[in-house]
């Protein structure tokens, strides 16, 4: 059976039929019938299924744009040529019936408002390279996910999860920021590090200057780190936390492959473990916590590590109802007066 290949005609239906869904399934009305219906399109073919999630990934997006006036009148949505790669990195015949319909008041590209270029990129088993379309590039920790968006006035990038390491092309007037969890990194070309796990953020900067702010800071441009500098922030933090790295820094050691762990408490050791892991570990109580962890250890054997861990510091293992492991302390033993 010879597998059948779509014409531009076709290819164009099919990527106006995923805005179609992608627009009902977000409806107030839409019915169960119509959804069923979307389940039997989605599932005729595997173009249809990868082109929805790709108007999925047009419709988050469009959710962190500005909303217009309420009594601004439909306007039309100028956008930029043909685009490029990535599912045609942007379709723009779809993204104009993605946005240009249930958000019919944007006046686009030339505000600001749509951007031009659109990637999305993630990394499982592997670390992975990948070039930006303005040209910045990017190394992609394992597991990782982010997505890339070039509009008229910045580049955007959003760190899904993960881990990345940025070497950015220079631009003043272009300024590249990337949003993670509870706040964001402001710069015009530098070389930096965004760690993510949950709603903890570190950023290392290595060359350049970076402006660093959280979005619970109600005004100004943020923090301003210069080489060799960190800042840490998570969610309810007012500003992030700043502080210098050391010479023998070892945050950027995962481009080799490596974890390295310093003598740290559990407490913040784990994170940097669990980020790798598809179930967390957990510690019983503060005591645990504050057990010292050191060691270098194969990112692609975490898994390993766990099971090890009672080997080499003074606890056990059990696990919670959800299944996560939990490291208990062994109690200390009182000698006999």
């Amino acid at each position: 059976m010879t597998e059948h290949t779509f014409s531009e005609a076709e290819y164009d239906a099919v990527t106006d039929a995923a805005a179609h869904w992608c627009m009902r399934l977000h409806a107030i009305d839409c019915t169960a019938e119509e959804r069923q219906a979307f389940e039997q399109w989605r599932d005729a073919h595997p173009l249809h299924a990868f082109e929805y999630e790709a108007m999925l990934e047009i419709w988050d997006v469009a959710g962190d744009l500005p909303r217009p006036e309420s009594a601004a009148p439909p306007l039309h949505v100028p956008l930029p040529s043909k685009p490029s790669t990535s599912w045609r990195t942007f379709g723009i015949s779809a993204a104009a019936c993605a946005l240009a319909l249930p958000l019919a008041a944007y006046t686009g590209w030339n505000l600001g408002w749509l951007p031009n270029s659109y990637q999305h990129f993630e990394s499982t088993d592997n670390v992975r390279q990948v070039t930006l379309s303005d040209g910045s590039q990017v190394e992609l920790n394992l597991s990782s996910e982010l997505t890339f968006s070039n509009y008229k006035d910045e580049r955007r990038v959003t760190l899904k999860k993960g881990e990345a390491f940025f070497s950015v092309s220079h631009d003043m007037k272009h300024p590249f920021i990337v949003k993670a969890a509870e706040g964001r990194i402001r710069v015009t070309g530098t070389k930096f590090n965004v760690w993510l796990y949950e709603d903890q953020v570190r950023v290392n900067l290595i060359e350049g200057s970076v402006l660093v702010t959280s979005n619970d800071a109600l005004n100004g441009d943020g923090l301003r780190l210069g080489p060799s500098m960190q800042a840490r922030f998570r969610h309810g933090d007012f500003m992030p936390q700043i502080s210098e790295t050391y010479a023998n820094d070892s945050s950027l050691a995962w481009r080799s492959g490596k974890l390295v762990l310093d003598d740290l408490p559990l407490s913040e050791a784990l994170p940097l473990i669990n980020r790798y892991l598809a179930k967390p570990v957990m510690v019983a109580d503060k005591s645990t916590a504050s057990i010292r962890l050191g060691g270098i250890y194969n990112i692609k054997e975490i898994n390993n590590l766990v099971a090890t861990l009672p080997r080499v510091l003074p606890v056990y293992l059990t696990r919670n109802e959800n299944g996560n492991p939990v490291l208990n302390a062994i109690p200390r033993q009182t000698p006999k007066s």
